[in-house]
């Protein structure tokens, strides 16, 4: 069963359990796939859909960081039952170790000698990784391995 298909499941599944807030979460998800099939007329893939999930986690981050900052609790609260519904569609993380033994391994793949590769790196990484590590950390990573 695809990821897409897999979501699409679960919103049924939530409209069955009238879980509004979930059934909210879901349709956001769905609107925004459909949104990108619409745009770039593709066949969504797990990939793709798997992108779309982290700028959406992105974006809730971002959101919970502001409410916080605002004194608008009860915002970031719904913010971060939005985050627990998306993270169940990401794939298990990768232990920072991990992350460090494949950024190794891009540098050595790539041939890289210094920062002026780190895109090489990164297009090894960003497949690999996506949706399975925070690219932000990767990429302080790379440069680190880089300038080294």
């Amino acid at each position: 069963m695809s990821l897409k298909e897999l979501i699409t499941e679960d919103m049924k599944a939530a409209m069955r359990a009238k879980d509004a807030q979930k059934l909210g979460t879901i349709r956001l998800l769905t609107a925004a796939i459909k949104q990108k099939e619409v745009d770039e007329r593709v066949d969504i893939t797990d990939t793709l859909v798997l992108a779309i999930i982290e700028k959406m986690l992105k974006q809730r981050k971002d959101s919970i960081t502001q409410f916080e900052a605002g004194g608008r609790q009860d915002l970031a609260d719904i913010e971060k039952a939005e985050v627990a519904v998306l993270s169940a569609y990401m794939p298990a993380g990768l232990s920072d170790t991990e992350v460090a033994a494949a950024v190794a391994a891009a540098v050595t793949d790539s041939g890289a000698v210094g920062p002026q590769d780190m895109g090489k790196v990164m297009a090894i990484l960003k497949p690999a990784l996506a949706g399975r590590a925070d690219m932000t950390a990767v990429s302080g990573l790379v440069k680190a391995a880089l300038s080294k």
